[in-house]
């Protein structure tokens, strides 16, 4: 199917991804701009698996702060070269990785963080919360995993809903960031401060 240059321009500006990309996935999707959005999603993800085995060691130290100096982040972000760290979209997911970080409060970057015994005790709290409701045995390890998956969206940056489209997952928003930049990008750690926190 033809897409006219209106239809690419538009995906273009709701993505951020290359013209051919955007002309291909409108072409893919029969010119359906949700359809081609999500392939488009769908690539990123695609490209961050595929470049994830190559070295990051470039990038920046994002600070934010907020609510008159009551909240402050520092967040590292990586990626392959200098040239990249200088982009203003890579500089502007740094920013606002930091700006997630200070309102999502998040404890670890990705559910690989997680110390195993941690996802195991918080795995126990909900078998026996659901035996306690005398759920049948069979549905209980679907009820742990649909409990654990909300529990990795609260403390997991990468399973977050992002701040600004809660449609979309951070991780979502940093493959769609690998594919439109072409290399590895990674937030490496992070760390939140709230004033007058653990006094």
């Amino acid at each position: 199917m033809a897409v006219s240059p209106a239809q690419v321009k538009e995906l273009r500006e709701k993505t951020g991804c290359g013209m051919m990309d955007c002309k291909n996935a409108l072409e893919e999707s029969s010119g359906n701009l949700d359809k081609a959005i999500e392939s488009l999603r769908k690539k990123g993800l695609a490209d961050l698996a595929k470049r994830s085995g190559r070295a990051a060691n470039e990038g920046l130290i994002e600070s934010y702060i907020h609510s008159q100096g009551r909240i402050g982040v520092l967040v590292e972000i990586n990626c392959e070269t200098d040239f990249v760290s200088r982009n203003t979209d890579f500089q502007g997911f740094a920013h606002d990785m930091a700006m997630q970080i200070a309102a999502s409060m998040p404890v670890y970057v990705d559910r690989e963080d997680i110390p195993e015994d941690l996802i195991k005790a918080e795995q126990e709290i909900y078998r026996e919360q659901a035996l306690g409701e005398s759920k049948p045995e069979k549905v209980v390890d679907k009820i742990i995993e649909g409990k654990m998956e909300k529990y990795y969206g609260m403390v997991c940056l990468l399973d977050q809903p992002f701040i600004k489209d809660q449609d979309k997952k951070v991780k979502d928003y940093l493959g769609e960031l690998v594919g439109k930049l072409g290399e590895n990008i990674g937030i490496r750690r992070f760390a939140r401060y709230q004033l007058g926190e653990e006094l």
